[in-house]
């Protein structure tokens, strides 16, 4: 069916697919979302082959609303709920103890289930009409760059998806921040989208998770992962690099001096928000560009420069 505009009737079409145990691309506040009933393991199995995803990293389930939300776990410590009222809905997931009618193909086999409520309103029209929680993990082939907007959904999927739903580019830019808990203590697991200190104001100081073994604990925790084609190096402002026609640099606020195959700013004034919403299409432009390197530079490593620098270090992993 392709790509069509988020509309009323669109929406409604998708969520027939989505209940027949189709897979449908839509957009979120933080990356487009590749979806399928998240109670259906064939529905989410085909998410995984589109994707090309290996079976032992999990999805995250989308619900509409808290109270739905809270169905898909067996328990959930009180500093949860306190981050549930708070966030939702918003770019928050969180990993809990599972109930017994999420697949295990959903969670990769693990006791836990990451759960996240999304702040946009065609998603949540989506979910709502689906009638059911919807496993999405992003648009995009497993380890590549994260899509933003519908183009880059196309792009990477073809026809991939039986539909697109074209809701324009995403708000905030980067995915979810993931927390669990350890006791009554949150853990993070990602940063993301939401900053930690705004977490930790609610839920007291953070925890950092321990290292996983090769299974992640949660989804987007691989130590390579939103990988342009290009290598990327990470780079400090104002450090010298070879320039040329092969080469692309991703500024954080200030243009380079000398020629490139393309450059990109991320915010000329500094600001982590807008850096954040514009990283993924910056990386997606810089790659289209044919450059064999990317010149990344590192942004400050608070609020939304904790999720930035994260993905960059796990774009420019070996």
């Amino acid at each position: 069916m392709g790509t069509v505009k988020a509309t009323a009737g669109n929406i409604k079409k998708a969520a027939s697919l989505i209940r027949a145990g189709g897979v449908v691309a839509f957009p979120t506040e933080t990356v487009y979302g590749l979806g399928a009933d998240g109670l259906n393991p064939e529905a989410c199995a085909r998410v995984f082959e589109i994707k090309g995803r290996p079976r032992f990293d999990p999805l995250i389930l989308h619900e509409c609303s808290a109270a739905r939300a809270r169905k898909l776990f067996s328990r959930v410590p009180g500093a949860a709920l306190k981050l549930m009222n708070e966030f939702w809905p918003g770019p928050l997931t969180l990993v809990l103890p599972k109930a017994a009618s999420v697949p295990d193909i959903v969670t990769a086999g693990l006791k836990t289930v990451a759960v996240r409520v999304p702040a946009n309103r065609h998603a949540l029209a989506l979910i709502k009409a689906a009638g059911r929680p919807i496993a999405a993990p992003s648009a995009n082939r497993f380890g590549r760059l994260s899509p933003t907007s519908a183009a880059h959904v196309g792009k990477q999927l073809g026809g991939g998806p039986d539909l697109i739903l074209d809701g324009g580019k995403t708000r905030i830019g980067v995915e979810s921040t993931i927390i669990t808990f350890s006791g009554s203590r949150p853990v993070l697991l990602r940063p993301g989208g939401l900053p930690l200190e705004e977490i930790e104001k609610i839920a007291g100081p953070a925890l950092k998770a321990g290292k996983a073994g090769k299974a992640p604990l949660a989804p987007g925790c691989l130590k390579k992962h939103y990988a342009p084609r290009a290598r990327l190096e990470i780079i400090t402002p104002g450090q010298a690099v070879k320039r040329g026609a092969d080469r692309a640099y991703l500024a954080f606020s200030k243009r380079p001096a000398g020629k490139f195959a393309a450059v990109k700013v991320l915010s000329r004034t500094g600001d982590l928000r807008e850096a954040a919403a514009a990283l993924f299409g910056a990386l997606h432009a810089l790659e289209n560009s044919g450059a064999r390197v990317i010149y990344a530079e590192r942004v400050p490593g608070h609020g939304l420069g904790r999720a930035i620098m994260d993905r960059l270090k796990r774009a420019s992993a070996k």
